[in-house]
């Protein structure tokens, strides 16, 4: 039986801290596809273009025609346990730790039996629903859970490890200035964050927001700059060993063409507050997030980056402000490999355009701050890798998997 998620006790500081340890990495070229699937929340397994057959594993012929047309398409997250097994002595150190752990053989509705990490209240012979998740080592997994909604799979300390759930976790937003702040803090109070930091670039400038958060219990105010080198370096000094989850939302929005006179300052304030200021935090923080990989059962779990899906495609009229994000985005994908040495997240928001008031022009959509909200807690209650935020980033996306050079055109012709 599993027991509720309680808030951990304080740690004695004279118990060493155990080392992170992942599950195996490998896997062929082929799995990755279930790792894209897993990295956005989707369900998705192999299935043949030629006669419509789904299998599992992932292999690079149809077992059932020979084609070799296969895709990843939507399948049903739903199955049977048809046998169950508890490994009381595991041979891996890191399953080993987590004795005793449960897997079973499942029927799925689309035909394939496979082998399911399985959530301890699941009996043989009753109905689960499927998820398809990352596992700490950055894998695409599969977890058989009951199908009925009244069990808490926190209770579960696999689904726990597969995910980064904020509850009871010590949060620090980068940005205070950010206008999505307080509804950022809003939604990770009701998800059940511990302790919420929130970085304050520019202390010596008011700071008008800051009465929305008096009385709010664990909520902390303090200076930060991430284009600073001593106040990153105090912050990391001062609370390293205490932050669990970083959601950076380092932002500075200018507009500006390429060929624009007058535009090569503007870029290079946004690249160094989007780009170079989370690179600064990075390197001063990130070793701590790693080192307490296995800190207990609410362990450092995953940084979140507010990005702009226009990273991946240039907005026209906002070059330098594409540019800074393309490179926020490249340096992300360095840090994530590096982070999952420790087993902990690295998480992307894509959005469009914003209610930040320097878009005041643009027409909507936009994403407000609410959405951005919602989108950060579903990504981190959820365990995913990437998440696009709002019908322009959505749209955006879906065209860039079809076409990226038409996307190319027709933004450069806009």
């Amino acid at each position: 039986m599993t027991t509720p998620f309680e808030r951990p006790k304080r740690k004695d500081p004279l118990v060493r801290t155990e080392l992170p340890l992942t599950p195996p990495g490998g896997r062929s070229r082929a799995a990755h596809l279930l790792t894209r699937a897993a990295a956005r929340g989707q369900f998705a397994l192999p299935r043949c273009r030629a006669c419509g057959t789904v299998h599992f594993p992932v292999r690079d012929i149809c077992p059932n025609c020979l084609s070799t047309e296969i895709a990843m398409a939507p399948a049903a997250a739903a199955g049977t346990l048809l046998s169950r097994t508890q490994a009381e002595v595991p041979a891996l150190p890191y399953f080993r730790e987590r004795a005793p752990w449960h897997v079973g053989l499942v029927q799925l509705a689309d035909g394939p039996q496979v082998i399911a990490h399985l959530h301890p209240e699941v009996a043989v012979g009753a109905a689960v629903r499927m998820h398809l998740k990352l596992d700490k080592a950055g894998q695409a997994v599969l977890y058989a859970a009951p199908k009925t909604a009244e069990v808490d799979l926190m209770t579960d300390p696999k689904w726990r490890e597969m995910v980064a759930h904020p509850l009871h976790r010590r949060v620090l937003i980068t940005d205070a200035r950010h206008f999505a702040t307080p509804a950022i803090v809003k939604a990770l109070k009701a998800a059940g964050a511990r302790k919420i930091r929130l970085g304050v670039p520019e202390a010596w400038k008011p700071f008008r927001e800051a009465p929305l958060y008096d009385g709010i219990e664990g909520v902390e105010i303090l200076p930060l700059d991430l284009t600073s080198d001593r106040s990153v370096f105090d912050y990391a000094s001062d609370y390293g060993g205490t932050t669990e989850i970083v959601i950076n939302t380092a932002d500075r929005v200018r507009a500006g063409q390429t060929l624009q006179p007058g535009t090569l300052l503007p870029a290079q304030e946004m690249m160094e507050h989007i780009a170079f200021g989370p690179m600064r935090l990075a390197q001063a923080l990130a070793p701590a997030l790693i080192g307490r990989g296995a800190d207990g059962p609410a362990a450092a779990a995953a940084w979140v980056n507010l990005l702009s899906i226009h990273a991946l495609a240039p907005l026209p009229g906002h070059m330098g402000w594409s540019a800074a994000h393309a490179a926020a985005h490249a340096f992300s994908q360095g840090l994530r490999a590096e982070l999952l040495q420790g087993g902990v997240k690295l998480i992307n928001l894509y959005s469009g355009p914003t209610e930040d008031p320097w878009f005041q022009t643009m027409i909507p959509p936009k994403v407000n701050g609410a959405a951005l909200a919602r989108g950060i807690v579903k990504a981190l209650t959820e365990g995913l890798e990437e998440l696009d935020i709002g019908p322009v980033a959505q749209e955006l996306r879906e065209r860039l998997d079809a076409n990226p050079k038409a996307v190319e055109r027709e933004l450069g012709q806009s």
